[in-house]
């Protein structure tokens, strides 16, 4: 019989501060109704400069891990599913991995677009199903 893999613990970080599409259309040349009908955004979340790619993700990784009641050092990979990485080389999950202090863990950034989560989340339950890893952590 094989192992099956479950998500077992989540957690979310966005900026505070908030860009919404009237504060946009003070800036440039576009309303509210403009970019709704086009896209559907009507704010948008803006990092503040001490914020990075690598630290809100480690901060959800740390809100996950409780949820799930995993240690740091339970954790043997961490996939970073990114279009916005901190850097080419070290990864983004390097970072991670660093932060929470996740001492045993691989690490690796998977940048795919938008399906990025979907194929983090397929590998990340491969590695489980074939017993290479017990816990995995996934960030999108």
């Amino acid at each position: 019989m094989s192992p099956y893999a479950h998500i077992t613990g989540w957690g979310m970080v966005v900026p505070e501060r908030i860009l919404t599409n009237q504060e946009l259309a003070e800036l440039v040349e576009t309303t509210d109704e403009w970019i709704v009908s086009r896209t559907g955004i009507r704010e948008r979340h803006i990092a503040s400069d001490d914020q990075t790619t690598a630290s809100l993700a480690a901060e959800a990784a740390l809100k996950a891990l409780s949820v799930a009641r995993l240690k740091p050092s339970d954790i043997d990979l961490i996939i970073v599913a990114t279009s916005s990485p901190e850097h080419i080389f070290p990864a983004t999950a390097c970072l991670v991995q660093d932060r929470i202090g996740a001492v045993k863990a691989g690490a690796f950034d998977l940048l795919a677009a938008c399906s990025g989560f979907i194929y983090a989340l397929h590998m990340a339950s491969q590695a489980i199903r074939s017993r290479s890893i017990t816990n995995d952590l996934v960030n999108d």
